[in-house]
Parts: structure tokens; C-alpha cells; sequence
């Protein structure tokens, strides 16, 4: 019998009307919950009118707060923990993943994943060991968890999008370059921001580069969908 927790959270159908053409699947951090960052949604929906957004809630309430979801525990903060947290919680994931694709007909290049902190984590981990490569990984505020694995590991390339804030006191903002390296050293092409002044959260640059991101690994031509839009 199978155990494997099955992920819910809220959704936002394609602002098109018509049947999804694309998958994102937003991973929040620890603490919050697919209800949170589904708020990122309607921004990404300016540029992927096709798109189906999905946002579940982490499987495992949070263990430092009455509320809440967490991918892992974060109790212990240790490099060894951080990567037993995502060793556990990637079956999860690539089942709740598996399971999205099928519902919508999709396959993994029609898919990007968007993290937030531990879900930035958790996106990374799994996006880069699919069997198939996914359209594009975005990922915000996290890092590259064991990142000496990932050359072994490694089972496809699709290519990954970082911001930081450069005043995180959460996520430091140095996990910023050892990801880009460790990611690099892999063979995967990415592309990094940083915000100055900016915290462990989004800013408008940072969402404005995400978009301008999935827009271009999902093939949208954003000049032709302004002119398209525009009242003639």
C-alpha cells in the first residue's frame, strides 16, 4: 500500500479560459502554506494567460509553530539535516508533480516549478533529477542542498532562474553564489539577481525577472503579446 502523503492547495486556472497549455507549481517556505504564495500567481498569469498555477501545502505541519506547513524540519540546521529533509520530502513531491502532469496532460517540458526559501530547496532537488527535463526552475531567497551529490545525481538540465535579497537574515544571501557555482559545476545554466536592502522575501525585481524568465523557457514572445494587447 501506498503511503506517500498526497499534496492539496489552492489553484488558479488559466486566465485564458481554455485548457492549460502550461503547469507551474509555486512551492512555498517553511512556515506558510500554498494559500500564500499563490499570491504570485496573478503575476505570472500576465505573461502565461495558459498557465495553470498550483501552490500545495507542504506535507508536514510545521513543528515550531501551532500553524503552518513545512517540506522538513528545520529544528536542526545542519547541512546533514537540510539534505535527510529533502531526501524525504522529494518522493513527495515528484508524486504530487506526476500526478498534476497527468491530470492536465502535460508533460515535464511543459512544466516550471517556482520556490520560495525551502521550497526554492525542494525545487532544485527535484526538478534536477527528473527523468525528462522541465521547462525552467525559479527559485527565490534559497539554496542548493547537497550540493556535492548533484553531479552524481543530476539526471537533467533545464534551466534555473536565482534571486536573493542581499539582506536576508534567514537564507544569508552568500547560499546565492554556492548554489550558482554547484548548479554551474553540473552543467546547468543559470541565471542569478540580487536586491540590495531586500530581506528574506520577494521584491518587484525580483517577480519582474521571474516573469520575464518563465516567458522566455515557455517560448512566449513578450513584445508580440504587448502588441497583441494593445488597443489598435
Amino acid at each position: 500500500m501506498d503511503d506517500t502523503p498526497t499534496l492539496t492547495g489552492p489553484t488558479l486556472a488559466p486566465a485564458s479560459g481554455g485548457r492549460a497549455q502550461q503547469l507551474v507549481i509555486l512551492l512555498h517556505g517553511v512556515g506558510s502554506d500554498g494559500d500564500d504564495l499563490i499570491g504570485l500567481a496573478p503575476y505570472f498569469q500576465k505573461v502565461l494567460p495558459d498557465a495553470l498555477f498550483v501552490s500545495p501545502h507542504a506535507p508536514f505541519p510545521f513543528d515550531m509553530a501551532p500553524q503552518g506547513h513545512q517540506w522538513f524540519s528545520l529544528q536542526e540546521r545542519t547541512p546533514e539535516t537540510r539534505l535527510a529533509g529533502v531526501q524525504t520530502a522529494a518522493p513527495i513531491l515528484d508524486a504530487f508533480i506526476d500526478a498534476q502532469l497527468a491530470e492536465t496532460g502535460l508533460n515535464d517540458g511543459n512544466l516550471a516549478l517556482v520556490g520560495f526559501s525551502q521550497g526554492t530547496m525542494m525545487a532544485l532537488h527535484v526538478g534536477l533529477r527528473r527523468a525528462s527535463p522541465m521547462a525552467g526552475i525559479l527559485g527565490y531567497s534559497g539554496m542548493l542542498v547537497g550540493h556535492e551529490l548533484l553531479a552524481d545525481a543530476i539526471r537533467s538540465r533545464p534551466p534555473v532562474m536565482l534571486a536573493h535579497g542581499e539582506a536576508d537574515d534567514v537564507v544569508p544571501v552568500a547560499a546565492l553564489p554556492d548554489a550558482v557555482a554547484g548548479l554551474e559545476a553540473a552543467g546547468v545554466s543559470v541565471r542569478h539577481h540580487t536586491s540590495p536592502g531586500l530581506g528574506h522575501g520577494l521584491d518587484d525585481d525580483g517577480i519582474r525577472l521571474g516573469m520575464e524568465f518563465l516567458a522566455e523557457v515557455f517560448g512566449i514572445d513578450l513584445e508580440t503579446m504587448a502588441r497583441e494587447q494593445s488597443p489598435v
